[in-house]
């Protein structure tokens, strides 16, 4: 888990891209002597406005420290291909809500109704299908354990809804340290 002090410091890189980016101006670098933030963590930033996803990208395979890895989600997040016929824009950034989840390593498990809802992120995949849904979608959606993972089957990784029921279907399981600038 991440301090307040920590959590502050990497919404406002988070900020800072994201309002960089959306003006086309030049996005900085960041560096830190943070040794939480060099360590190489997975991790998802999304943009609400008034409650509406407006872009959320993020990588599970941490191949570079988090505050490098939280910068390109932030990048990429204002070019999230859902909104590209409506991205988000200059004049919306005053309305625009960041939240970043920091991923724990995934795990396999044989038991997908194992999950914890709020607590457990999903991640399915089969063949070259997948999809994934952070632990806060269940409590967004109010869906029960069946429906979360049927969703995110049918919805999001373009499988059937009983997917993950499948033999040859991998469920992996992980939690995230969610915070955003509504409790900041």
């Amino acid at each position: 888990m991440l301090s307040d002090i920590q959590k502050k410091s990497l919404l406002s890189v988070a900020r800072k891209v994201i309002e960089a980016a959306v003006r086309g101006e030049p996005v900085s670098e960041f560096e830190s002597d943070d040794p939480v933030f060099n360590e190489n963590r997975g991790c998802f930033v999304t943009m609400h406005n008034h409650g509406q996803l407006r872009g959320c990208i993020g990588q599970f395979t941490p191949t570079r420290s988090l505050i490098k890895t939280i910068r390109e989600m932030a990048i990429a997040a204002t070019q999230d291909g859902r909104f590209r016929t409506n991205p988000v824009t200059p004049g919306e950034l005053k309305d625009i809500d960041v939240e970043i989840s920091v991923l724990s390593p995934l795990e396999k498990t044989d038991d997908p109704l194992s999950l914890e809802l709020g607590v457990h992120g999903i991640y399915i995949k089969q063949g070259y299908a997948s999809g994934c849904f952070l632990p806060q979608v269940a409590t967004e959606t109010g869906w029960s354990k069946e429906e979360f993972l049927s969703q995110c089957c049918a919805g999001k990784a373009g499988m059937s809804p009983s997917a993950w029921k499948e033999p040859g279907t991998e469920v992996l399981l992980f939690t995230a340290d969610v915070f955003g600038e509504k409790e900041a």
